[in-house]
């Protein structure tokens, strides 16, 4: 099991919080131009590294803040980012 270290709560049990997949994936400026290919792309085509990789996380049973830890996918090993992006808390 994870020990997930919240921002803003401290390190926790995976148990409480939501994956919300992979940092860094920029919304479509214009999504309803986009080709159903291109909308398939950005909804379901995600990096898959053996290493480090940038995840959003939701503390759903705590402070529900979403924030960004770097993760490594072999060794689950954690490096906190800090707050996601758009974050408006």
């Amino acid at each position: 099991m994870l020990s997930i270290p919240c921002p803003w709560c401290g390190h926790r049990d995976e148990t409480e919080f939501r994956y919300g997949g992979q940092a860094g994936v920029a919304y479509p400026p214009d999504p309803m131009a986009l080709p159903d290919t291109r909308w398939a792309e950005y909804v379901f085509m995600r990096d898959n590294p053996k290493g480090w990789f940038a995840e959003r996380w939701c503390h759903t049973a705590g402070c529900r803040r979403w924030f960004t830890i770097v993760r490594h996918t072999v060794s689950n090993e954690i490096q906190p980012a800090g707050p996601a992006t758009g974050d408006r808390r």
